[in-house]
C-alpha cells in the first residue's frame, strides 16, 4: 500500500521540481531536478506515518505530529535548522512556570514573573501557567541558555518595551505574540542574579539581538513596533528566524548594524518558512556585510521592496514565493542601497528557484563564487510551489495538550 501511495507523491514532486527548473537560472540541469525528486521521495517515505499532519516544513514535521509534545517540550530544541541549528536554549535545564503577568520590577524581579525567569544563570525552559498579556516597564534582557515556550497558552508581550538578547548565547523564543513595542527611558535593569546596570534608551524593537550567537526565533507573531520587528546587530551570528508571521510594520528586519560596522562581516542568518504579510513596507530583511540565506518564505505584501541591503552582503534567495503589489513601480523584490550601480553590481545576490508572481522580479548582482554562496547556504530548499503549504501555520500556534499542535 505504501508503494502505491508513493506514486502520486512522486508525480507531485516531479511537477514541483520541474517548476523550480523553469523558474531557476538556465544553468540548472536535469540532473539536479532528478536529485531533488529522489531526495523528496526519500523524505516522503520517512514521513509516511505522519501524513495526517506532515506539511513538508522540516521544523514542524519534527515535533508537531507528536500529540505528547507537552510532556516532552525540550524535544523542540532538536528541531532547529539553518545557521541557528545549534541553539539549545534551556534544553538541559528545569521547567520554570511563569504565573504572574504583572509586577514587572526591572531591578528586583519577583519570582513567578517572566523577568525573574530570563535573568537566572542556570538553563531554564520557561512556560506559562495560563493565557496572559505581559506589559514590561523596561526591556526584557535575557541571560544565556533560556527557552521561552508559549505553546498551549496565548501569551502576548505588548504595549511596552520588549525583548533584548545582549551578549548571550543559546536562546530559543517560540510561540509568543510580540506587538506594539515601545521605547523605554534610561534606567537600571537586572540581567543576572548578580548584576544590575544602567541601560540607555531602547529602540523599541520587538526582538533586539546584539553581540549574541546560537539564537532561534520560531513561530512568533510580530507586528506594529516602534522600530524593527527583529534586529540582529553588533557581531551576532548563528541565527535562525523561522515560521514567524509578520504584519503591519514599516522597517521589518535589520541584519547588520551599519555600513561602517565591519564586525558584522561574519554574520550568518537563516530566514526560513516565514510569512511576510499584510501591511508590511520594507526590510524583509535589510542586510549588511554578512551572509544571509532567505529560503522558502511567503511574501504576500510589500510597499517599497522585500529584500535589500548595503555594504556588500551576500544574499542567497532560494525557493521563496514573491507576490508583487499591484502598483506599477513597486514590483522589484530587491533594493541595493547606499551605493552606485558601479559598486553594487559586484555584490553577491542570487535568486534560485524563487516563484515570481504578479510581475515580481529579483535584480541579481555579483559573479557569485561557489565559496561565497556556500557561506550563505544553510539548508536544502524545498520547491517554491510548496511554500504556501509550508508557511500556512506561520506565527504563534494554537496548541492543545494531548493533541497534535
Amino acid at each position: 500500500m505504501a508503494i502505491t501511495f508513493l506514486i502520486p507523491i512522486f508525480i507531485l514532486l516531479l511537477l514541483s521540481s520541474l517548476a523550480i527548473a523553469t523558474s531557476s537560472p538556465p544553468n540548472q540541469t536535469l540532473h539536479s531536478v532528478v536529485n531533488e525528486v529522489h531526495r523528496s521521495i526519500n523524505a516522503s517515505r520517512r514521513n509516511l506515518g505522519y501524513l495526517s499532519c506532515s506539511t513538508g516544513n522540516p521544523i514542524d514535521d519534527c515535533w508537531r505530529c507528536n500529540s505528547n509534545w507537552a510532556t516532552n517540550r525540550q524535544r523542540l530544541a532538536d528541531c532547529a535548522i539553518g545557521f541557528g541549528k545549534n541553539a539549545i536554549g534551556g534544553r538541559n535545564g528545569r521547567i520554570y512556570v511563569v504565573t504572574d503577568p504583572g509586577n514587572d520590577n526591572p531591578v528586583n524581579p519577583m519570582p513567578g514573573t517572566l523577568r525573574h525567569a530570563v535573568i537566572q544563570d542556570e538553563p531554564l525552559w520557561i512556560i506559562f501557567k495560563r493565557d496572559m498579556v505581559i506589559q514590561l516597564r523596561q526591556e526584557l534582557v535575557m541571560n544565556s541558555f533560556k527557552t521561552i515556550d508559549g505553546r498551549g497558552v496565548n501569551v502576548h508581550i505588548a504595549n511596552g518595551p520588549c525583548i533584548t538578547i545582549h551578549d548571550a548565547t543559546n536562546i530559543i523564543i517560540h510561540g509568543i505574540h510580540i506587538h506594539d513595542c515601545k521605547q523605554a527611558g534610561n534606567g537600571m535593569i537586572r540581567n543576572s542574579p548578580h548584576h544590575v546596570g544602567h541601560w540607555d534608551q531602547s529602540d523599541g524593537d520587538g526582538i533586539s539581538i546584539l553581540a549574541s550567537k546560537h539564537i532561534w526565533i520560531d513561530h512568533c507573531s510580530l507586528s506594529n513596533c516602534h522600530d524593527g520587528l527583529i534586529d540582529v546587530i553588533h557581531g551576532s551570528t548563528a541565527i535562525t528566524i523561522s515560521n514567524n508571521y509578520m504584519t503591519h510594520h514599516d522597517k521589518v528586519m535589520l541584519l547588520g548594524h551599519s555600513d561602517s560596522f565591519t564586525q558584522d562581516k561574519d554574520m550568518q542568518v537563516t530566514i526560513a518558512f516565514n510569512h511576510f504579510g499584510e501591511g508590511l513596507v520594507q526590510r524583509m530583511p535589510r542586510c549588511r556585510h554578512g551572509y544571509f540565506h532567505v529560503v522558502n518564505n511567503e511574501y504576500t505584501h510589500w510597499e517599497m521592496y522585500a529584500i535589500g541591503g548595503s555594504a556588500s552582503p551576500t544574499i542567497f534567495s532560494q525557493g521563496n514565493r514573491f507576490l508583487a503589489p499591484n502598483t506599477r513601480f513597486d514590483k522589484e523584490v530587491t533594493k541595493h542601497e547606499n551605493a552606485p550601480e558601479s559598486e553594487w553590481k559586484n555584490w553577491n545576490w542570487r535568486s534560485e528557484g524563487d516563484l515570481m508572481l504578479n510581475g515580481a522580479y529579483f535584480r541579481e548582482s555579483g559573479r557569485g563564487s561557489a565559496s561565497s554562496f556556500a557561506k550563505a547556504s544553510s539548508l536544502s530548499a524545498r520547491p517554491s510551489t510548496l511554500v504556501a503549504t509550508m508557511t500556512q501555520s506561520a506565527g504563534a500556534l494554537v496548541c492543545r495538550k494531548g493533541s497534535h499542535c
